[in-house]
């Protein structure tokens, strides 16, 4: 697993957590813009891990698909997703 994906994989464990501590805050009633601070800090590790696993897709599978002269694809799949993220 390169750099990217284990620190990847360690934003999602954190969110995983704090997903977790929201639950029990909701559960627990506690105030309502304390939870959304927490929903927000969460959102922003997934979007940090998703950014990881982007960076570590373009510099492998799309460069080498580039190399290998058919990374339309791959240049396709990322404008797609990219598209997704601005267009939320």
């Amino acid at each position: 697993m390169n750099e990217e994906r284990k620190k990847a994989v360690q934003s999602l464990k954190t969110s995983k957590g704090q997903i977790e501590g929201i639950i029990k805050m909701i559960e627990d009633g506690r105030y309502c813009v304390d939870i959304s601070n927490q929903i927000i800090a969460a959102q922003a590790l997934l979007k940090k891990a998703n950014m990881l696993i982007l960076k570590q897709h373009m510099h492998h599978c799309v460069k080498d698909a580039v190399k290998m002269d058919n990374g339309d694809e791959k240049i396709d799949e990322i404008i797609d997703l990219l598209s997704k993220i601005i267009n939320k």
